[in-house]
């Protein structure tokens, strides 16, 4: 079975209480349960971690490389300027799908631009906690993909 780590960055933890007019009312834990009941269907194993500090994420990133077979990122506010993130990403060379809640690419101009973009597969935003579901089909649909190579 194919195992796909689940990242969340930055003050996701909040989600549900953190302005919900932006990024919706549940909380990380009811789209983490989502996400388990569609990994089911995929047959996928997932795990989940979430962290607001930049190493934690890294240190995760860098022990994914051994342990799981892609990545699943909310990276946050870390999305817009952290090269280390980038890095880490793209030295385990797993496939990662980048996803967000909100349209970044319609708000504020700082938000609108991803360091992470050039080097995932694809990312998905705008589309509340259903962001994260099609961020999964999107990557199991990727290890099908590398498989048949």
């Amino acid at each position: 079975m194919k195992k796909v780590l689940v990242i969340n960055g930055p003050n996701l933890n909040m989600l549900g209480v953190r302005e919900p007019s932006v990024y919706g009312g549940k909380t990380l834990n009811e789209i983490n349960r989502r996400l388990e009941e569609l990994a089911k269907e995929l047959k996928v194993e997932l795990e989940f971690f979430q962290s607001n500090h930049e190493g934690a994420i890294i240190d995760r990133i860098h022990q994914a490389y051994a342990f799981s077979d892609a990545i699943l990122i909310n990276p946050g506010a870390f999305t817009h300027y952290s090269y280390a993130i980038r890095d880490a990403l793209s030295a385990v060379g797993l496939p990662v799908v980048e996803v967000h809640l909100s349209n970044i690419h319609a708000r504020e101009a700082f938000r609108q631009h991803s360091v992470m973009a050039p080097i995932v597969v694809g990312q998905i935003s705008g589309f509340g906690h259903y962001s994260y579901e099609l961020g999964l089909r999107a990557l199991r649909q990727e290890l099908e993909r590398e498989n048949d190579k």
